[in-house]
């Protein structure tokens, strides 16, 4: 058999899985809460509240807890971020991505433990990561990784 033509055969099922991702329920859901939240102006008004905040977080933080703002910007980002999670769209919105990120983690599973067990496939949920290592080995130190 043809290399070039099993390379091309491999892509053409890449482009059908992800067709079939694209047309899937959680995909169209996914689509459906982003849409949501991009349309809410009430939401986006927040989202971008919260990005100011988060930067004068970012500046507090390189200092620590020597900065005089760090303990009330540390606490006003945590508020922020909790009323935002817990705004109905934004939960969704969560909640789908959630699903949808779910979904292709099954898919580039069981791509990737077809071809050997040993791949080591990101889930972002270290239970799950083999020897709780996300394919972050390139450090050069010992991960533990087996």
């Amino acid at each position: 058999m043809d290399t070039t033509a099993t390379q091309i055969d491999v892509v053409e099922q890449a482009n059908n899985i992800a067709d079939m991702v694209t047309s899937s329920d959680v995909f169209d859901e996914y689509k459906q809460a982003k849409a949501n939240l991009r349309d809410d102006k009430q939401v986006m008004e927040k989202i971008a509240q919260f990005q100011t905040l988060k930067e004068k977080y970012e500046e507090v933080q390189r200092f620590g807890k020597y900065h005089p703002d760090f303990d009330s910007i540390s606490k006003e980002v945590r508020e922020k971020k909790r009323e935002l999670d817990t705004y109905p769209l934004v939960a969704e919105f969560k909640r789908a991505e959630k699903e949808l990120d779910e979904l292709l983690t099954d898919i580039s599973q069981k791509i990737a433990y077809a071809v050997s067990p040993f791949i080591k496939v990101p889930t972002g949920n270290p239970f799950f990561d083999q020897a709780g290592c996300s394919g972050g080995c390139g450090s050069g130190g010992s991960c533990g990784c087996s």
